[in-house]
């Protein structure tokens, strides 16, 4: 009776998952909260932990992102990151790549990349490049960035689960950052390789000769050559109805365009540098710890105050400094789309993690020993699991909350379970993210795609090999790295 229980038990959770996956948006923790509730009243299981810390410091990062957005510290960001990808042309497959990541480090959001989609695409179409691969390889790394950010929505609910392992945010990003930055540079790698050059890709070519897109300059002379030479083992065919003919042939740009500017409003640099300025200080206080504030805990013995609390101080402190030096009203603050997509995060959060705490903790010696000591036994399962969780949820944070506190009643070492966490960039496993569906919005060749396959598309290869990538790397890395 009591395994009928539990397995009636384990449908609600993965059905309350699949329900809000399904709703989309708040749905997914509204769902997470139901779960929590049929657990509760109808198999009678004790509430699990509120996260409350890891919400509120979703919430204080978001508060002063939004505060830098609305004072236009998102589009100063956003005006560099363009600045460097349209400078490296010839390199943009590997440059796109680790800008992105970078970028993604610094906001503590992929949603910044979304601004650089056009830009991406525009250089490596200008410079006739196959636009597939950067903008692909350029979406997949943005991912990465979020499990090497210190003000991340992930690394919050990552923080508050590894407190007290020996693991904190130095040791975390120690991994985190080098074993990313390793994934970049394989993923470039591969991701150059990828596909057809655009003057033999018949998708394109019968898009150019239909209008629907513009042949750049760097393509035309050598577009033009090639149909010349077709044209010529013709001779019967008239030169007036060949492609390669003036009034048959393909538009094509006889000049390069402008490059692209991003107008950054005044005030947009200082309040990029008040939050990277805060961002910076946080990941000061996680490597010196002496420089927090220390008290008393209950046992007498002096204790410095947790990095939960730096986080949500210095978070609200930036964004109220942003506020006060750029003097933006509040309201705006409260409209940017960053603080809406951060609340979103915030109670995908809540209800997925009380949700599953609540299942994991009455069924402790049931199910998550027997789980646990499987990955105790085969890491590389975590691995799995957080790749293909994170694909189902779309959800980085709740995928975090649901699976690590797993691998670590299981006793696997906080250096593994900090390697496999990476894992996330299963986040890009179903096309379903607005920066996956920009970019194939956004390239007119048409090389970046979807497919009739679920799984199988423009981003799928640039994905493992990240996945793989950075899994390997940090396994080696955190060998090194002292608790």
């Amino acid at each position: 009776m009591e395994t009928v229980s539990i397995i009636l038990q384990a449908v609600v959770v993965v059905g309350a998952i699949a329900m809000g996956v399904r709703t989309g948006g708040l749905g997914l923790g509204l769902w997470g909260v139901v779960g929590t509730v049929i657990l509760v009243f109808g198999f009678h299981l004790p509430p699990g932990s509120i996260p409350v810390d890891a919400f509120f410091i979703i919430i204080a990062v978001i508060t002063a992102s939004s505060a830098m957005q609305a004072a236009g510290g998102i589009d100063y960001l956003v005006a560099i990151a363009s600045k460097i990808i349209q400078r490296n042309p010839k390199r943009l497959t590997y440059v796109a790549p680790l800008v992105a990541f970078v970028f993604t480090v610094l906001s503590g959001t992929s949603n910044i990349f979304l601004a650089l989609i056009p830009v991406i695409y525009e250089t490596s179409y200008r410079n006739g490049q196959r636009p597939e691969r950067a903008l692909a390889a350029s979406t997949v790394t943005s991912g990465l960035g979020i499990t090497a950010s210190p003000v991340s929505a992930a690394m919050a609910a990552y923080i508050v689960l590894m407190d007290g392992t020996g693991y904190g945010l130095p040791q975390i990003l120690l991994i985190t950052i080098p074993a990313a930055i390793v994934a970049c540079i394989v993923t470039s790698f591969v991701q150059q390789r990828i596909g057809k050059d655009l003057l033999d890709d018949p998708v394109y070519l019968k898009r150019v000769e239909a209008g629907t897109v513009v042949m750049p300059a760097a393509l035309a002379a050598r577009y033009e050559a090639k149909v010349g030479a077709a044209s010529s083992g013709t001779a019967a065919t008239s030169t007036a109805g060949t492609p390669g003919s003036r009034s048959g042939a393909a538009k094509t740009e006889d000049a390069p365009p402008a490059r692209i500017e991003h107008p950054v409003p005044p005030g947009g640099a200082i309040s990029a540098y008040i939050f990277v300025s805060g961002t910076l200080l946080i990941v000061l206080f996680g490597l010196f710890p002496g420089l927090r504030p220390a008290f008393p805990d209950e046992e007498g013995e002096v204790v410095a105050i947790g990095m939960t609390t730096i986080i949500e101080m210095v978070m609200f402190t930036v964004a109220l400094a942003i506020i006060l030096a750029r003097r933006v009203k509040p309201s705006l603050v409260v409209e940017q789309p960053l603080l809406k997509a951060g609340f979103v995060a915030a109670v995908a959060l809540f209800g997925i993690a009380w949700m599953a705490d609540t299942f994991i903790s009455a069924n402790e010696e049931t199910i998550i020993e027997p789980l646990g000591a499987m990955i105790e036994a085969n890491p590389l399962l975590l691995a799995v699991a957080l790749f293909i969780v994170c694909g189902l949820t779309t959800s980085q944070s709740a995928t975090t909350n649901t699976l690590i506190p797993i691998a670590l009643a299981a006793g696997l070492a906080p250096g593994i379970i900090t390697a496999m966490w990476p894992s996330l960039i299963g986040v890009w496993l179903f096309p379903a993210n607005g920066s996956q569906i920009a970019s194939v919005e956004t390239d007119l060749t048409g090389s970046t795609k979807l497919t009739q396959v679920p799984v199988w598309h423009s981003f799928t290869i640039p994905m493992l090999a990240s996945w793989i990538a950075v899994v390997a790397a940090g396994l080696l890395i955190q060998l090194v790295v002292p608790a």
